[in-house]
């Protein structure tokens, strides 16, 4: 009692089994939505979620941040990436949904990166200060630095760290400094 909930809400694009999702609900993250395309994905993240015991819901009202209604720990949506983060009303997630984080570990050889990029670095999901981490292949080459939004804005790469075969981009949305631990690192996005 008397402890501080956490208020951070994750989005899991390619979610597959929904692993990286429940990890940050076992970690304290309020909600997340898990998105990906595959009925059969999506049905094993619904089971996955329900034996973890995140099928529960978040209480809504004054100071909760999250409306009067409440909203469920976790959201499966079956539906196109790209979709989801364009338009994602048209899959049933709320447009005017923020994302504290956003995570994207697609399958490598079925995603241009560059489409990927520009559908997160633009989606109406992110706001000011949202994390958004991406896995690419080191066979890629490297991701830049610095993505310009179509507002103006900016993604400003923080880490770019490469694991075996696997590199994993973190990027902050229009960094305001609320995130003293996240500082810009470009010596990070050289190719590896």
């Amino acid at each position: 009692e008397g402890r501080i909930k956490c208020r951070t809400r994750h989005l899991d694009i390619f979610s597959g089994s929904g692993s990286v999702g429940l990890e940050s609900l076992s970690r304290g993250v309020r909600h997340c939505t898990f998105v990906d395309m595959a009925e059969d994905c999506s049905s094993t993240c619904e089971r996955n979620i329900e034996k973890c015991g995140f099928d529960g819901w978040n209480e809504g009202g004054v100071g909760s941040g999250i409306g009067e209604e409440g909203e469920p720990v976790a959201k499966v949506v079956c539906a196109d990436a790209f979709r989801a983060l364009r338009q994602p009303e048209t899959v049933g997630i709320d447009p005017n949904a923020k994302y504290d984080l956003v995570t994207l570990c697609p399958p490598y050889e079925e995603i241009v990166y560059a489409d990927l990029i520009d559908a997160v670095a633009n989606s109406v999901l992110v706001t000011e200060d949202t994390v958004i981490l991406i896995e690419y292949p080191v066979e890629l080459g490297c991701l830049p630095h610095a993505i310009v939004r179509e507002d103006g804005g900016v993604l400003v790469g923080v880490r770019n760290r490469k694991y075996g075969r696997t590199v994993i981009a973190m990027y902050i949305v229009n960094p305001t400094g609320e995130r003293e631990d996240c500082q810009s690192r470009p010596e990070e996005f050289i190719t590896i």
